[in-house]
């Protein structure tokens, strides 16, 4: 198969990720796409194949040269996002792409435009993968798989292309910020590797948000309203006064770049009890942890105005890798080197979001993120140019030259 039709295949499999099963890999559908990776792997020939009870699948494409070369690493994720379905996923591809409208679903009125998504307008002329409407795509972290397990494949058959060891793997619960919590750094036994986990084409990325959740919890006196006078409190509206004290444009419809934000991503209650729940992202380390002691400091104030009625609780999630990939900035050469001979233009940008390379680079295992090809991520929008995931796979096989060559 190439790297078309494995994602195709790939897709079929729901994979969501949930935070709330307190389950290994999360949901039960990220196991079994792993297992029929394993079956896949085993039938390329692949050695020193592991998948764990945890989900975590690993394998080698060996050194075909006696030469002394640093052992490469390439990783992506099992899951897809918990935002939207994945479930019956039923992809098309849009044949030589004209420009304009594409519907998705006719029934529903859903359509794919340049006019909400311009860098449709990017990709005219070629054909890409795109959604019925109704689920997300997968490519996010699918595509990355497809282009891993295609490009170890083009380097078995080409044995002219010389490489050093060359260790993959394969991780659930990405989504959810848990994929590189169990993944055993010392068992993968790379110098350095890449997460394929990246967006479009050329994207390069070593520097990603420090990221903390912050869960606040306001307590209410619920009283007859008809009574209530100097004994009701209210806790939904001491939180509305709460999120109001915020700064406004201090949000992610209103930055970009380098800018950080506050996120409110759910409020739930009632007059007794309230809970709202925000995550903090900035890639200054400083304006990060100023962040913190910013809601903390409300807190103080919400209290003294309302004694004793809320409470706290921030809990770190990543913080940026760039300060463990700038020592070792040639695994980022590599990288951009090995785009520009395969004719794709590097883009380094900074990752507003997350990675399993953040954590993992923590964790004493360089890891840069490199461009799967897909745009749109975690919802129905989601396409795929099918051009992005063949060069994002001439990229793996390039780094593998390169590093050997060096």
């Amino acid at each position: 198969m190439n790297v078309i039709d494995r994602f195709l295949e790939y897709v079929k499999f729901d994979t969501q990720s949930d935070e709330l099963t307190n389950l290994w890999p999360s949901t039960p559908g990220q196991m079994i796409f792993a297992q029929h990776l394993e079956k896949e792997l085993q039938k390329l020939g692949l050695e020193d194949i592991s998948l764990d009870e945890n989900g975590y699948l690993m394998a080698t494409l060996p050194a075909n040269t006696d030469k002394p070369i640093a052992t490469i690493g390439f990783i992506a994720h099992l899951d897809t996002s918990p935002d939207l379905s994945g479930r019956h996923v039923n992809p098309r591809i849009v044949k030589n792409y004209e420009g304009g409208d594409i519907i998705l679903n006719e029934e529903k009125s859903i359509i794919l435009s340049p006019r909400q998504f311009p860098e449709l307008d990017h990709y005219k002329g070629q054909d890409i993968i795109v959604t019925d409407g109704n689920t997300l795509l997968g490519a996010d972290d699918k595509a990355g798989i497809a282009e891993i397990i295609s490009a170890v494949e083009y380097l078995m058959h080409h044995p002219e292309i010389k490489h050093g060891k060359i260790r993959i793997a394969f991780n659930p619960d990405e989504e959810i910020g848990q994929g590189a919590h169990k993944f055993d750094v010392e068992k993968f036994g790379a110098d350095w590797a890449y997460t394929m986990d990246g967006g479009e084409i050329g994207e390069l990325e070593y520097e990603n948000f420090n990221a903390a959740a912050a869960k606040i919890t306001f307590k209410g006196r619920n009283v007859h309203p008809g009574y209530a006078k100097h004994k009701m409190l209210n806790s939904i509206r001491i939180a509305n006064q709460f999120t109001s004290m915020l700064p406004r444009w201090e949000t992610p419809e209103h930055t970009e770049g380098y800018e950080g934000f506050f996120h409110l991503i759910s409020i739930k209650g009632d007059v007794e009890k309230t809970e709202v729940t925000y995550i903090i992202r900035d890639h200054d380390r400083d304006r990060f942890e100023r962040r913190k002691k910013e809601l903390e400091h409300l807190v103080r104030k919400v209290n003294n105005e309302f004694p004793n009625s809320t409470a706290i609780e921030i809990k770190d999630q990543y913080y940026n890798m760039r300060e463990k990939i700038e020592p070792v900035m040639y695994v980022v050469d590599y990288a951009e080197q090995a785009m520009l001979n395969v004719g794709v233009t590097p883009h380094v940008v900074p990752i507003r979001g997350g990675t399993d390379g953040a954590q993992l680079s923590f964790k004493g295992l360089p890891c840069p993120n490199i461009f799967a090809g897909g745009l749109n991520f975690h919802g129905r929008y989601e396409f795929v140019p099918v051009n992005s995931m063949e060069k994002a796979s001439e990229v793996i096989v390039e780094i593998a030259r390169l590093v050997a060559e060096s």
